[in-house]
This record gives C-alpha cells, structure tokens and sequence, in this order.
C-alpha cells in the first residue's frame, strides 16, 4: 500500500465532502437571503436539528473510538489503515447529514438557528481534515508502522 497515496485519497475525500457543504451553504444563504429568530415558526424541523446535530457530533466520536479500538495491534498496516478509513468515512457521514438537515431547515423556515448549527458542523468538519499525526495518534501501530506513516 502506498501511503502517500493513502493519505491524499482521504484528504481528497475529505476536500471532497467540505467542498460540497459550503457550496451548498453558500447557495442555501443566497436563495433565502434572510434570517430570522422567530421560534414559534410551526415545523418539527426547527427542533430536530440541534437533536440531529448532536447525536452526529458525540456518535461520530463514539463510533470513530469504538472502531478504532477494535484495531489489533497485530494487524497488518494496511487492514489498521483499511479500519482506519472507514471510521473516518463513517465519522464525516455523521457530520454532513445532520448539517444538510440544518441547510435544508433554514431553506424551508428562514430561521438562522439551523443555519448556524449547520456552519458550526461544517467548521468541526473542516477541522477533522485527516494527516499522519492523527493517523499516528488514532491507530495502535508498531514503531516500525508509525516510522513508515512519518517518512510517506
């Protein structure tokens, strides 16, 4: 397996993801063009959203740790780098849903509530952008692995 590679595929895909929640959000801000703090608007999904957008939060992190956990240190790299993969995929799937649900909210009720839960999700995305420091501090890899993810 060739982790440079490795790492720029799930930086591409991490681009990728963050690239399409802005342009959306950009779009959604423009078609709405106003806010409004009005919570008596009648509509569940003034409420769903900052349930949606925690359960994300706290079960991307709790799914991403439970996987990774269940990586044995006797694996070979590339299936710890496979796992690794798809808990980091899974994690940015639990974080783009529940902010499309908030881009979706604010453009059906104008409310900014959604809207900010949406950027806020947006920037914790932006901010999970996957590189060899936290491949090296998320996986339990041998000497030998972590010196092969520093020189990649």
């Amino acid at each position: 397996m060739d982790l440079k590679n490795f790492i720029k595929s799930l930086s591409i895909v991490h681009l990728l993801l963050l690239g399409v929640l802005v342009v959306i959000t950009i779009w959604v801000i423009y078609k709405v063009n106003s806010f409004n703090s009005n919570t008596t608007i009648e509509g569940m999904l003034l409420y769903v959203v900052p349930l949606f957008a925690m359960v994300g939060y706290f079960g991307s992190q709790w799914i991403f740790k439970k996987i990774i956990s269940s990586i044995q240190i006797e694996s070979s790299l590339e299936d710890k780098l496979r796992k690794y993969k798809s808990a980091l995929q899974l994690k940015y799937t639990l974080i783009e849903i529940p902010a499309f649900i908030g881009l979706f909210a604010y453009n059906n009720s104008g409310n900014a509530l959604p809207l900010v839960i949406s950027i806020c999700l947006i920037a914790y995305l932006a901010v999970q952008r996957p590189n060899k420091g936290n491949i090296i501090k998320s996986v339990p890899l041998t000497s030998d692995e972590q010196a092969k993810i520093e020189k990649a």
